[in-house]
């Protein structure tokens, strides 16, 4: 397990370490992440739980009242969010479940379904006011529909930060919930995206057709800080 500790995707060493189902390497991860309670007393607690969607398994972590992260478990860098994550917010990180987040599984089986477009769970914001302003953008774009990154500066009065946009769109904590999938290059071509373009390729037709391809089948309430 010291993989995980080095920062190797999650789900690279779950393969290599020869677990033969997600629920082997899941118990394994959560002694890993666990704490004694009596280390936790004076920090603010924050919970990590495995969710299986349709593209691949996902890490959901958020205390009582808000979700913090929703990543794919191999997006790259993923372990560096989550020590930031633990760093800004000064939280310990424990596995378990919590009230946002059995919200969010609820309505990622909906929206995988086809039957949700508009997420309800509470986010919490981790960002810059620059950054934040682009995620609010970006829970403005309707399902089915797509911004370039041009779109959002100009929406935000910034016509020549796009770059910026761009950088913040990477820096998303929220994948799917705030649909950084929906800004694409002005040319039309997809653009970059954490959870991989075959992912991104996948969410936008699900998006727009109302459901995705087999071949890939495996307004919401905020609160924010500034960085």
């Amino acid at each position: 397990m010291k993989n995980i500790r080095a920062g190797g995707k999650i789900i690279d060493t779950q393969l290599a370490t020869g677990y033969e189902s997600s629920s082997g390497f899941r118990d394994a991860f959560s002694r890993i992440m666990g704490a004694p309670p009596t280390l936790l007393e004076n920090s603010h607690v924050l919970k990590a739980t495995w969710i299986d969607t349709r593209l691949g398994p996902m890490i959901a972590i958020g205390d009582e009242d808000m979700l913090y992260l929703l990543e794919f478990v191999d997006r790259r860098g993923l372990e560096r969010e989550v020590e930031r994550l633990r760093k800004r917010t000064k939280s310990a990180i424990i596995p378990g479940l919590t009230e946002p987040i059995r919200s969010i599984e609820k309505e990622l089986i909906h929206y995988f379904d086809g039957q949700l477009t508009q997420f309800q769970t509470p986010l919490f914001l981790l960002g810059s006011d620059f950054q934040k302003s682009v995620w609010e953008q970006l829970m403005n774009i309707p399902s089915g529909e797509t911004r370039s990154y041009s779109d959002i500066a100009i929406s935000l009065g910034k016509p020549t930060a796009f770059r910026a946009v761009a950088q913040a769109n990477g820096a998303n904590q929220l994948a799917i919930v705030i649909p950084c999938h929906r800004v694409i290059n002005s040319d039309g071509q997809l653009g970059g995206y954490g959870g991989g373009l075959a992912r991104k390729e996948w969410l936008l037709h699900h998006e727009k057709q109302g459901e995705g391809d087999s071949y890939y089948d495996h307004s919401t309430r905020t609160s924010s800080t500034s960085s």
